[in-house]
């Protein structure tokens, strides 16, 4: 195995959730870029919960994108994180990249686990993803006619999913340039969530409502689809502090490293459409 920093050629990079929301997108970004992708689930074999799966999928890999499955900010994640990226140190495999939440205080402590791993790491925090909304928990009450979530009439900058994959794979590729470094990418303008289902009922012809409610409230409608109660009072306190406010505002991460624009959530919707993200 090789230090690349050159060029893609014989670059082994590991992917983890690879058939997730960023993973999909990350292998599909590095294979267009020439790298060999090692997708890494549980369907082939890499368990985060299960310390005896990581080592044969870092072992003769050259990078790694590491996402965690639930939340980055979650109480397993810092621990989880520390512990793969010190095993990855250690075979070898020490250019790795974190995917973390813009604003997310909570995810911090995972982002320091990276840190003092040894590892020559880059962190990109992400805003709010486009495809939550045509991917993921949102999309069947899209499906019904009503977006029910606890966002208030916050501003967001929506980040499509494939550009987060796109600068995960030029940090990777792009030798020492990124080692080091928090990358904050979102989407070119704000929109409230009421905006964004208005744009998404425009695309698709469909009467669709936003109604907004508290994270509390939330939190009742999601224990009562059988989600554990750890896990909904993680996420009530996550929303009710996400979704303040913190987030209303732009960040440059996408032309700093692409030197392009990011995509407009308009063309997002436009495409999920077409491929009919949000038929009944």
């Amino acid at each position: 195995m090789t230090e690349n920093t050159a060029g893609t050629q014989d670059m082994t990079v590991l992917v983890t959730g690879a058939s997730g929301r960023t993973g999909r997108r990350v292998a599909e970004a590095a294979r267009a870029a020439g790298l060999t992708v090692r997708a890494a689930s549980r369907a082939q074999g890499f368990d985060w919960e299960d310390r005896s799966t990581w080592a044969d999928a870092l072992r003769g890999a050259d990078a790694a994108y590491l996402v965690f499955p639930s939340d980055v900010g979650s109480p397993a994640a810092a621990t989880a994180v520390g512990a793969l990226a010190a095993e990855a140190v250690g075979l070898g495999v020490r250019r790795l990249v974190l995917l973390s939440s813009r604003g997310e205080e909570r995810a911090r402590p995972t982002e320091e686990a990276l840190r003092e791993s040894g590892a020559h790491w880059t962190v990109v925090r992400a805003a709010w993803f486009a495809q939550n909304f045509s991917e993921g928990p949102l999309v069947e009450g899209l499906r019904h006619g009503e977006l029910v979530f606890p966002a208030g009439e916050v501003r967001e900058p929506f980040v499509d999913v494939r550009d987060i994959a796109d600068v995960v794979v030029a940090a990777l590729t792009a030798g020492d340039r990124y080692v080091g470094q928090d990358l904050a990418v979102s989407g070119p303008r704000l929109l409230t969530f009421r905006d964004a289902v208005a744009e998404i009922a425009r695309a698709t012809g469909r009467e669709l409502t936003y109604t907004p409610v508290t994270a509390r409230a939330y939190g009742g409608n999601l224990a009562g689809f059988g989600v554990p109660p750890e896990e909904v009072e993680f996420l009530v306190e996550l929303f009710e502090s996400l979704l303040d406010g913190r987030n209303s505002y732009l960040s440059d991460g996408v032309q700093q490293v692409l030197g392009r624009a990011p995509r407009d959530f308009t063309d997002f919707v436009r495409e999920a459409a077409a491929a009919g993200a949000w038929k009944e």
